[in-house]
């Protein structure tokens, strides 16, 4: 297979789909791999670093699109890509359908089987491509807010750890997931008083031994999330329904009994967000207040840190890529897993979350793909 991958063009997005080294695991399957000039400048990987792992390198993205029977990026395809993408060509990349009308659309038009890496599942129920991405965020969410938190930024002028004799301040993470988990790790590492809410039981008693009590777990009810909320200096939104659209937790009325100059860092953004005043920013202009309250936003924190987050990617898709490149349509039909990844295919959405959110009939997998 022909497998193509080019260099992203969303704002400051400087990931890249295939590293030099995921490239050598292509070659050494017999895939011919393109690779578009520049695409690995953003992690330090030049076209000479590329050119010995074996790909070819081209010079437009044009051309990626035109000759690759399998696209591999890493952002969702922005509308003078999927405008390129055709029938018969997997493309296979985070893609968050859910609160993205418009690239649904267009990816429907083009007919392209398109998996998500978001939606794709592992044998423990995990989402395996979406975990690397995800332990990046969190770690960020914290730095990113502690730097809105500065004043000079808008922030109420709180140093997260404080110092002795004074508090540190209060950070609250909704969603007890992976990217809660790697939140919570960050702030109490950074001295801060830290509290989780969720809804599962099981795991604010994972949360509460892994932490050894030095963070407070609340079940989540409007009353708890509230109080919550309206003490904290920083709030984290960490929740995450796999592949659909994230429920609005916080609403603008919850603003006016929050501290002025408190932060919100919305991590759910890619999935629509879970606060109502919410809407996706751009590492050019990651923030903005609203009713004195800092929102960040940004759609594609893990961006800001591209050599680890790339390889860390990287890792964890190259398996399932190898797979599709090795068998193609077969081993979506084979793999209950890949299956789980298909999004859309041949004009048709095959994600149920995603037809809810969209309002589009559903299309089961295993019809389409002819598996028993």
């Amino acid at each position: 297979m022909r497998v193509g991958c080019p260099k992203e063009i969303k704002n400051h997005e400087y990931r890249v789909g295939l590293t030099p080294g995921a490239v050598r695991e292509y070659v050494a399957h017999g895939h011919e791999v393109l690779i578009e000039t520049g695409a690995g400048a953003g992690i330090g990987a030049d076209d000479g670093a590329y050119a010995a792992a074996g790909a070819r390198i081209v010079a437009s993205a044009k051309e990626i699109f035109e000759r690759s029977d399998m696209v591999v990026k890493v952002k969702e395809p922005q509308p003078g890509e999927w405008a390129q993408l055709r029938d018969g060509q997997i493309l296979y990349t985070y893609l968050h359908l859910a609160p993205d009308p418009e690239q649904t659309k267009g990816l429907l038009a083009s007919g392209v089987t398109a998996v998500a890496y978001e939606t794709v599942t592992d044998e423990r129920g995990g989402l395996p491509l979406l975990a690397p991405m995800s332990e990046v965020a969190g770690r960020l969410a914290i730095q990113a807010g502690a730097t809105a938190l500065q004043k000079a930024n808008g922030g109420r002028g709180i140093l997260l750890g404080g110092v002795p004799g004074v508090l540190p301040a209060k950070v609250v993470v909704i969603g007890g997931g992976v990217v809660g988990l790697h939140a919570a790790r960050m702030a109490v590492g950074l001295g801060a008083d830290v509290s989780i809410l969720d809804r599962s039981l099981p795991r604010l008693r994972q949360l509460d031994d892994l932490f050894n009590g030095r963070v407070h777990t609340r079940y989540s009810t409007i009353d708890a999330l509230e109080e919550e909320v309206f003490a904290a200096d920083l709030v984290i939104g960490a929740v995450l329904i796999p592949g659909a659209a994230a429920p609005k937790l916080v609403s603008r009325d919850m603003l006016s009994g929050m501290r002025q100059g408190a932060v919100m860092v919305d991590v759910a953004i890619d999935q629509g967000g879970c606060f109502e005043t919410s809407h996706a920013t751009t590492h050019s202009e990651p923030v903005y207040e609203v009713d004195g309250i800092i929102h960040y936003c940004v759609a594609n924190m893990p961006g800001a840190v591209p050599v680890t987050s790339a390889h860390a990617l990287n890792n964890a898709t190259l398996q399932h890529g190898l797979a599709l490149a090795d068998r193609g349509l077969r081993a979506i039909a084979e793999d209950r897993h890949l299956r789980n990844g298909l999004n859309v295919h041949k004009g048709r959405v095959t994600s149920k979350p995603v037809a809810e959110a969209l309002g589009y009939e559903v299309s089961a997998p295993e019809s389409l793909l002819n598996v028993a």
